[in-house]
Order: structure tokens, then C-alpha cells, then sequence
């Protein structure tokens, strides 16, 4: 099969923000023949980041009306791109990489798919997390974050669900990639959540299952009791998912963890944990069960935090016997700002990039 055609979507997708670096072994442009068949491929190619209903696509590019609906369609089941329906109109998008259509092949992964994408994954991680702004920020435990903190709305867990009037519970495709390859994890799988500002928006899925908005606080609650730390789109306005997440499945866990990556590199965190010395009785609980990145270590006389590794998620605080941990907001000079939006989450990562993605906006 000629690989042109894929080398021209992994140049599509390095071009935008999010990059989609090139590897020695060319296991890229194997995910991508995985993924899509060259006409689908070409497709995507024509596509932007911005949504186009089907006549938008076809007057912009040249492509006959007749059945572009219908591979359109085909495409956004298959997780090749982005489509919502409002009223009788459905509206498409392209995705890049991450977070996008390697998230979107939960239907569609298998151990083929999981082992190429296993073995990419370092390379892409390493060129993913040089830039900023990072993908994802950390949400802490709420119940955790002191009054007098005044936590701003995009770093509060009840702020995201609130904005949402659709919920969809999905399984973990980190969780489901490391299952197919004989790694099973001993948490939940049916943890990562969407939330749409629009009712009803979930209605038809495929894949997940339809939750209220009540049921997405006791999902989190019982993400909190199983250790998972919430992650969501490193934005101020409109993210649209949380992710529950483990140190051995999640790939942006495990590029602090495996790969080395400096955790304020990987993560945007807004708090740290910190250990009262006093109060410490070394039970080891938050080191050995809770913390998910390597951020605490024994001393001599209590555990201590190691600040560079912590992202502030307040895991080790909740089981904590001696009530020794709280959590604490970073300073000004440490603190980062998310991206107002999405849009904008794009605008400065391709700056910083140095990448023009104008022909895809």
C-alpha cells in the first residue's frame, strides 16, 4: 500500500498544535493505515478544526454533495473526526492525535492497535509535553481545597459538571490498551466522563452510558475513594470531560512516571500537597496507596512532599489517619493561567510550536 497518502495526514496532524511527531521506525504511518483507508484519509485531509456542516465541506473543497454525507458520518463512528447534531443538522470537525482521535478508536481498539500505539507513545509523549500550554490541568478533591483558598471555577470539579447538561460515562482507553496487553489495572474501567452543554447531546452514542448529572458526583466520589486523579482540558471555559486517572494506564501519568517528564511540563496544577511533620505517624499510606506520581518520600522523622512531582490532586489527604496533609494554592510566580478556550488552548500552543495550522482553521 503506498504510504503517501498517510504521510500526508501525519503531516496534517504535526502541523497542528498538538503535533503528531515522525518516528525512525515509521510506526506512525502504521497507526494511521490502522485507522484510515486511503479515501477516508484523504477526507480527513480536506477537513478543518473548526465545525462545517456537509454543504460548508463541499463548496469549500470541490467534493460532490452525492454520499459525502453518509463517509462523513462513517468517518465520526469510526473516531476518524468529530461530529454533533443540533436540530436536523449535523456539524464536522477534524481531530488531531491527542486528545482527539486516539481517544475516539474506543470501539475500534484491539491488540494490533494497542501495541502500535504502546510503542509510539514515547516518542510522542517526549514531543507532546515540550510545549505548553499542557493538555490537561488537575482538578483536586474539592472537599479537600480550604476555604480561605477561593479556588477560581475551571479549578473545581463542581464547576465543570455544573456547566454540563448531558453526562456520558465511558471505559478508559489507557485502562482498556494496557488490558489487551496483559496488564490488567485493578480500578474501575468505566470511569472517564464526558459533559456537553447541550441536553440530550449523548442520547445516541454508541459507546458509554448516559448518566445524570447526580450520578456523575458519585462517579467522581467514587473515583476519589479508588485513587484516580481528575484531569480535564486545561482551559478556563468549556472543558468537556474528565478523566479519572492511575499511575499504571494513563499515558499523561505515566510520561511523569516512565518517561521522566518533569510533572509541571505534563500537568498544569494550581495546588501541592503539604505534610505537617508534627502530626505525620509514618504510616506510609499516602506514599504506598494514594499518590499517583511519585510524590512523596520517608524521612527520618515523617513522610515529606516532593513539591517538584506533586500535582496537587489531594489523593493522599482523604485517607490520611493523622489528618498530617492539606493542600495547598501555588504562588502567583508559580501559578499558570489556562487558556481562556479551546480555541485560544490552540492559538498559543501553535505559537509556542512555531507551527501554521491556518489552512485548518
Amino acid at each position: 500500500m503506498d504510504d503517501a497518502i498517510y504521510k500526508k495526514v501525519a503531516k496534517v496532524l504535526d502541523t497542528m498544535p498538538n503535533g503528531f511527531s515522525a518516528t525512525e521506525s515509521g510506526v506512525e504511518i502504521k497507526l494511521l493505515k490502522k485507522i484510515f483507508t486511503p479515501e477516508q484519509a484523504e477526507l480527513f485531509c480536506n477537513l478543518r478544526l473548526t465545525f462545517e456542516t456537509v454543504e460548508e465541506i463541499a463548496q469549500r473543497t470541490g467534493r460532490p454533495l452525492e454520499g459525502l454525507k453518509e463517509r462523513l458520518i462513517s468517518m465520526a463512528k469510526s473516531g476518524q473526526l468529530f461530529m454533533i447534531k443540533l436540530g436536523r443538522t449535523r456539524y464536522f470537525k477534524m481531530l488531531p492525535w491527542v486528545f482527539g482521535i486516539y481517544e475516539f478508536q474506543l470501539g475500534r481498539l484491539d491488540r494490533e492497535l494497542a501495541e502500535l500505539n504502546e510503542e509510539y507513545r514515547p516518542v510522542f509523549g517526549r514531543q507532546f509535553f515540550s510545549a505548553t500550554p499542557q493538555l490537561m490541568q488537575v482538578l483536586p478533591i474539592e472537599e479537600q481545597i480550604s476555604e480561605k483558598e477561593e479556588p477560581l471555577p475551571y479549578e473545581k470539579v463542581s464547576s465543570v459538571i455544573e456547566n454540563g447538561q448531558s453526562f456520558l460515562v465511558n471505559d478508559c482507553i489507557c485502562k482498556k490498551e494496557q488490558d489487551l496487553l496483559d496488564k490488567p489495572c485493578d480500578r474501575p474501567l468505566q470511569v472517564c466522563l464526558a459533559i456537553a452543554p447541550i441536553p440530550g447531546i449523548f442520547d445516541n452514542s454508541p459507546l458509554g452510558r448516559v448518566i445524570s448529572k447526580s450520578e456523575a458526583y458519585e462517579l467522581m466520589k467514587k473515583t476519589e475513594e479508588e485513587g484516580l486523579v481528575h484531569l480535564s482540558g486545561n482551559v478556563q471555559y468549556g472543558p468537556f470531560y474528565i478523566c479519572n486517572c492511575c499511575k499504571c494506564c494513563c499515558g499523561v501519568l505515566r510520561s511523569i512516571n516512565e518517561l521522566g517528564i518533569p510533572a509541571a511540563e505534563v500537568v498544569n496544577a494550581h495546588y501541592y500537597a503539604e505534610i505537617d511533620p508534627d502530626k505525620c505517624i509514618s504510616c506510609g499510606l499516602c506514599l504506598d496507596e494514594r499518590c499517583q506520581v511519585g510524590a512523596i518520600e520517608e524521612g527520618e522523622d515523617a513522610y515529606r512532599i516532593i513539591h517538584d512531582r506533586c500535582i496537587g490532586c489531594g489523593l493522599c489527604i482523604t485517607t490520611c489517619p493523622a489528618e498530617a496533609v492539606r493542600l495547598v494554592h501555588k504562588g502567583k510566580e508559580e501559578l499558570v493561567t489556562p487558556p481562556a478556550t479551546e480555541e485560544a488552548w490552540f492559538e498559543e500552543r501553535g505559537r509556542k510550536r512555531g507551527v501554521d495550522f491556518s489552512a485548518y482553521k
